[in-house]
């Protein structure tokens, strides 16, 4: 299964649509995780134009429902459990603190989480963390392009990898780009 990660887009009223190159980077998609902050639900409906869609419910999204937001997205995934939360503050706590909580203490194989718009892929004590960043607002600089998540899963297959979008013209992009497999671990590609 292909899963397309993104969170933080606090869509810009202004902007229309979601960057073309969301649609690039989730081609071929089966899924799309939101992490949260998602602001406009429409952002739902057009990430849903290339993929189901489930989010995680961020703390600037109030005030409007969903039946694919939830506060935990809880996944099983061709045996790894996927859990999916928007704030996990300081993401590189110990395994076991985080766990108790911000998962009711409830193992999971692949912990998704947002908020923070910086990107990260870490595999530590058996769990591989992913944070997106945002595609949006990168690092909370001004609304320029930045990164999204890609997602591998399968029977023995488990690969990740954070996707720098681009540069918006004048604005550069902040992010960086990692990529995990089990053989390599977790690799900068800068």
């Amino acid at each position: 299964m292909r899963i397309g990660l993104i969170t933080d887009t606090h869509q810009p009223s202004d902007q229309p649509t979601l960057w073309d190159e969301v649609h690039m980077a989730f081609a071929g998609v089966d899924l799309i995780l939101h992490g949260g902050d998602i602001v406009l639900p429409r952002v739902l409906d057009w990430l849903s134009d290339i993929a189901p869609v489930l989010a995680a419910r961020g703390n600037n999204d109030h005030g409007w429902d969903d039946p694919r937001v939830r506060d935990t997205q809880w996944l099983e995934v061709d045996g790894y459990k996927l859990a999916m939360t928007h704030i996990m503050r300081r993401e590189d706590r110990p395994i076991g603190e985080l766990r108790d909580r911000y998962l009711g203490g409830e193992h999971a194989d692949i912990i998704v989480t947002g908020d923070t718009h910086r990107e990260r892929l870490d595999y530590r004590e058996g769990v591989l963390q992913v944070n997106s960043g945002s595609p949006t607002l990168p690092r909370h600089l001004s609304t320029r392009l930045g990164t999204v998540g890609l997602l591998e899963v399968g029977l023995r297959k488990l690969e990740a990898r954070i996707v720098r979008l681009g540069h918006t013209e004048g604005r550069p992009n902040p992010g960086v780009e990692y990529s995990f497999t089990p053989e390599t671990g977790v690799v900068c590609l800068g």
